[in-house]
């Protein structure tokens, strides 16, 4: 008996352990709870990552618009709007300043194209891209076209291809953005926005700049040409 009392009182505590159902709701959101953190991370993360890829997208539709209407008239009155360097550099600053907490040149990069139907009769009904220029220290390119490109058919993914008039010009404009995550980069489809806008120039403009470059620097005004990897 005094074996079998301790073996008795053993079996009847398992048995009240087996019963006993006050802790199984904790229990239960222990388990749940990993499964829950990641997600309500995820949806959180997924979340911060589409508000900024469509701040991105505002801020390049917000500068192909600008720069479709900047440009000032010569110097007498007399003649169209001139681009200058100096309109391009303050273009560049007032995206800087609407991307806000984003660091769009830190973590970017602005390209703008200026988009013109190509001059050379041999090869009518194609275009050239005049002049470019760029922001931002990520090493991207445009993925169109350079500089001084022509015999193009536009700018733009198939079915998305952007042309322009003869009389006139396009400024078509690529952002390029590292995602900075709040929790983890693993947690969003891609880490690189890449969002695209493009506004045909509002106004008559000349097109010929210093020595048929398009854009004007009487100031001696930093160029942002597109070999430069710079945030200013």
């Amino acid at each position: 008996m005094r074996i079998l009392n301790p073996l008795r009182r053993l079996s009847c505590l398992l048995h009240q352990i087996a019963r006993d159902r006050s802790a199984i709701a904790i229990v239960e959101f222990a388990v749940a709870l990993p499964f829950l953190l990641v997600t309500m991370l995820s949806l959180t993360e997924l979340t911060n990552f589409t508000i900024v890829r469509m701040r991105v997208g505002q801020l390049a539709l917000q500068v192909a618009d600008n720069a479709s209407r900047m440009g000032r008239i010569p110097t007498g009155g007399t003649g169209n709007p001139q681009v200058t360097e100096t309109d391009i550099n303050d273009l560049f600053t007032g995206a800087d300043l609407q991307a806000k907490n984003l660091a769009i040149y830190t973590h970017g990069r602005v390209i703008l194209s200026s988009l013109e139907a190509t001059a050379n009769p041999n090869t009518a009904g194609t275009f050239t891209i005049r002049w470019q220029r760029c922001r931002g220290v990520k090493s991207s390119v445009s993925t169109w076209g350079v500089q001084g490109a022509t015999a193009l058919n536009g700018m733009g993914p198939t079915g998305q291809v952007v042309t322009t008039p003869d009389d006139t010009g396009v400024m078509y404009v690529e952002v390029f953005y590292d995602y900075q995550p709040l929790f983890a980069s693993g947690l969003v489809p891609h880490t690189t926005i890449r969002e695209k806008a493009a506004m045909i120039v509002r106004d008559s403009r000349d097109y010929t700049g210093n020595g048929g470059t398009g854009v004007y620097n009487t100031v001696g005004d930093p160029v942002h040409s597109c070999d430069q990897f710079t945030t200013t």
